[in-house]
């Protein structure tokens, strides 16, 4: 493994945030230590601590502090010749997921960052051999993140990819119950964890994203507000007008015009 930089226990104020494309062949991991804000695919989620990502290089990293600042420990890295045990991991990439065992990893990390800065003679070995400890011990892979080790809750990555879903597909009939189905949850667990990581409701959260599509459709095309209604999954004009309204404050015809 190629060490690019390490932070440990890096501390960032109140407002401070990332966003920028990643290196080619550049990779990422990242522990927070407090509250923290990914926006993955245009997806926000606030994380507690004890979260970690590990980034590769086909998405923008984006992140910022929440509350009272953000402190985390990170690693940028490249595989080097070692891409193949790498791909073998078969390691989940670009999800925030919690870690069982938050101290562990922040461990890790600080004994990469004291060799990375060390003049020792045995330098590039023991960062290899740290690198491979931390990448096969954090749990990155589907099974572990499902096993005893892992904890329960939230299921960050479950939950983003139907986030996803319910934004690019207004025009379906979400409800609780298929949204609990897709992340196989109970109804009340999905409410209450939902809620806790996006900070809204399931169903406002579609009654969100039909209105964000029905607010692109406006601006890039000529459909008449019916046509547009029927897109985002209202069956009545009058509702989609009424709910449009009260979310932006001015009716889709008034919004058109000033786009």
């Amino acid at each position: 493994m190629d060490i690019k930089c390490v932070g440990c226990g890096s501390v960032y104020s109140t407002g401070y945030s990332v966003s920028r494309e990643p290196s080619q062949g550049e990779y990422m991991l990242l522990l927070t230590r407090s509250r923290t804000a990914f926006t993955i695919e245009g997806v926000r989620a606030v994380v507690p601590e004890g979260t970690m990502i590990l980034y590769n290089d086909t998405v923008r990293r984006e992140y910022a502090a929440e509350d009272a600042g953000m402190i985390c420990d990170w690693v940028c890295f490249t595989p080097g010749s070692d891409a193949e045990f790498l791909d073998s991991l078969e390691l989940m990439f670009n999800r925030p997921f919690r870690t069982g065992d938050p101290q562990f990893v922040s461990g890790l990390i600080r004994s990469i960052g004291s060799e990375f800065y060390s003049l020792s003679s045995r330098r590039t070995k023991m960062l290899d051999s740290l690198m491979r400890l931390l990448l096969v011990n954090a749990e990155f892979t589907p099974d572990r993140r499902q096993s005893g080790q892992q904890t329960a809750e939230p299921h960050y990555s479950s939950l983003i990819d139907l986030r996803a879903k319910i934004y690019r597909n207004p025009q379906l009939k979400w409800n609780v119950d298929t949204m609990a189905a897709d992340v196989n949850m109970s109804r009340s667990y999905l409410q209450h964890i939902y809620r806790e990581v996006f900070g809204v409701s399931c169903i406002s959260d579609v009654i969100n994203g039909k209105i964000e599509k029905a607010k692109e459709i406006l601006s890039e095309t000529s459909c008449t507000v019916s046509q547009v209604a029927s897109m985002c999954g209202y069956d009545n004009e009058e509702h989609f007008m009424r709910q449009f309204k009260k979310i932006v404050g001015m009716t889709p015809t008034r919004y058109r015009k000033s786009t």
